[in-house]
């Protein structure tokens, strides 16, 4: 069956309401082009670096605007809507980033927490510590939909390959990334990355992100994109501001891709030795 999905790329500030506005504009019209499933980026409500500020906004997920918003406009527009992720308050202080997933008729199919911290320091001076605001997740999810299998990941998930091929084995035909990329690392990996695990898995990859210089200051990669299991990048947005990328998706190309190189079939296990130590000795 084949579907035109969306990848919505923002450039959120630090006022969920004017996000939240900014979102429905943006898929409303991504759904006036014919799209059923449609992304939006990593931290769609708000990109607030300021964790003070950031725990102030805190709602949970039954009194998040975004989440409400997201259900409503679902069944409005009867679509598949994916809200990349947005920050819930989990209690005890705790916060989740949290994606969601709302079929046709606004009922939430399923959330799924990112389970990778981004706790890095950058040789551009930035420093990042996810893990002190938010809370990892822990389960790997995936959805069973009317046109594909929807797998799920968050930004810096991307980069262990084997959230994505454990998914893909249990018969993911798609994954979703939506991100907040920085510029730098972006600039670097962000294309690499995706066709990647694209490729190794014979999937779609679907990465809505956020792009542009936000009100919090930090300037985020964007380069949203749509990329086939044959590792093509079907479209992409440019690096700055708000764009819609649309793909029309065949699914049965996922089957034919890895019929043509079956390395999801053809992987062994194997075990690894320990290194031998460094020796001067020569065998005769």
């Amino acid at each position: 069956m084949v579907f035109k999905a969306a990848a919505i790329q923002m450039c959120s500030g630090i006022d969920p309401a004017a996000n939240a506005e900014a979102m429905t504009r943006l898929v409303r019209e991504a759904a006036g082009h014919g799209a059923t499933y449609i992304q939006t980026p990593e931290m769609t409500g708000a990109m607030q670096r300021d964790r003070p500020a950031l725990r102030a906004m805190l709602k949970t997920e039954q009194e998040d605007l975004i989440v409400r918003r997201a259900s409503e406009l679902a069944a409005t527009l009867s679509i598949h809507l994916h809200i990349g992720s947005t920050a819930i308050g989990i209690g005890d202080g705790k916060i989740a980033n949290r994606g969601f997933l709302f079929a046709p008729d606004g009922k939430k199919i399923l959330h799924y927490d990112k389970i990778h911290m981004f706790d890095v320091d950058l040789d551009n001076g930035e420093s990042f510590r996810e893990s002190s605001a938010y809370s990892p997740g822990e389960t790997a999810r995936m959805a069973e939909l009317p046109f594909a299998t929807l797998g799920f990941s968050i930004c810096y998930d991307v980069r262990f390959p084997d959230l994505f091929r454990r998914q893909a084995m249990a018969g993911a035909e798609i994954m979703s990334v939506p991100a907040a990329f920085t510029k730098q690392t972006g600039e670097a990996h962000w294309e690499i990355l995706l066709r990647a695990r694209a490729i190794e898995n014979g999937m779609f990859v679907i990465a809505a992100a956020q792009g542009g210089l936000h009100e919090d200051g930090r300037t985020t990669y964007g380069h949203s994109m749509i990329v086939d299991p044959w590792g093509k990048i079907l479209g992409e947005a440019g690096g700055e501001g708000e764009a819609i990328v649309l793909a029309d998706i065949d699914p049965t190309m996922v089957s034919a891709t890895r019929a043509k190189i079956p390395n999801l079939k053809n992987g062994r296990a194997f075990t690894l030795e320990d290194a031998a130590p460094a020796s001067g000795d020569f065998a005769a």
